[in-house]
């Protein structure tokens, strides 16, 4: 009888290496046929967002002169961009945006936790509803609004006598109380689903150890929270930093922001042939978003095993 080796026999182990290199191969050939699915969307994608970013990037580093019908690269209309009204403008829009964003998340905040913490499901519904009409009415219809209730002659400036205190709608305060009109009900839209993901069981287990509300809150809740309210406050910034109807009717030229700046430029409304700085301009737009956005993304990665 022959005996073999323990070290011969196949143990459970060298089944392993083939069922590992198969389902490696398995997973291997399954990226082509899932991207197949996506490409629709990746056209899509391409077609609405890749061509006006490349003719906007096209024609703010380019220069054709009309003579001789060439066209050259230049960083002329980026430099101008950077310079003058042109930078106070976009100065202004950052300031307004990053002010109007941070006021929002924290009154959103303060308003989505009392509608979850609130057991009356009739008030949460109407805070709801409420919050996504109000976060969609924007634009013209929104500064008539306000100028009629606000403004010089509006109806709440002369019953409570504003003028009086110093009040004035067509100024960088009134653009901040307005643009709170739509930002805070979309920060309650979004901070909502985060507060309701906050587990009761951390909060009763930080009580039962002695901790106050205020610590749970400090190391629980609000690092927990980190990443949907700077997602939040970075989508309230992009959405006041790219406002441009309501701040056209109401303002004007009066209050700097580079939306205006743009759409005078392109127009010709202060100096014909500008056409070229306002594609400028908005490459600086998309550059601070994408700075914005590149704070945003590591946190959401880190603290997204909180919730997992």
């Amino acid at each position: 009888m022959t005996v073999l080796h323990p070290s011969a026999a196949p143990g459970p182990g060298a089944a392993a290496p083939t069922g590992r290199k198969a389902a490696g191969r398995t997973r291997r050939r399954r990226p082509p046929r899932a991207w197949l699915g996506a490409l629709p969307l990746l056209v899509f994608a391409g077609l609405c967002f890749g061509l006006p970013a490349g003719a906007l990037l096209y024609g703010a580093l380019t220069r054709t002169d009309p003579a001789a019908g060439t066209t050259e690269l230049t960083g002329e209309h980026l430099s101008r961009s950077l310079q003058g009204p042109y930078l106070t403008s976009l100065t202004g829009s950052v300031q307004l945006s990053a002010l109007t964003a941070a006021l929002a998340t924290v009154l959103g905040v303060l308003i989505a936790q009392a509608v979850v913490t609130s057991r009356r499901g009739a008030l949460r519904g109407a805070v709801l509803t409420a919050s996504g009409v109000l976060a969609n009415f924007g634009g013209i219809p929104l500064a008539f609004a306000f100028v009629a209730t606000l403004g010089i002659s509006g109806v709440v400036t002369e019953i409570g006598h504003l003028d009086a205190l110093g009040w004035n709608l067509y100024s960088f305060t009134g653009l901040t109380v307005i643009y709170l009109y739509f930002l805070i009900p979309l920060m309650v839209l979004v901070v909502v689903p985060a507060l309701d993901g906050l587990r009761p069981q951390w909060r009763e287990a930080a009580l039962n150890t002695g901790a106050t509300t205020w610590q749970f809150w400090r190391h629980v809740g609000l690092p927990v929270l980190a990443p949907s309210l700077l997602g939040g406050f970075v989508l309230l910034f992009g959405s006041a930093f790219a406002a441009h109807a309501t701040a056209a009717a109401l303002v004007g030229g009066s209050v700097p922001l580079v939306t205006l700046k743009i759409a005078d430029a392109l127009s010709g409304n202060v100096l014909v042939g500008q056409e070229n700085v306002a594609l400028a301009l908005s490459l600086d737009m998309i550059v601070i978003a994408g700075l914005v956005m590149a704070v945003y993304l590591p946190l959401q990665r880190r603290s997204s095993r909180w919730l997992r």
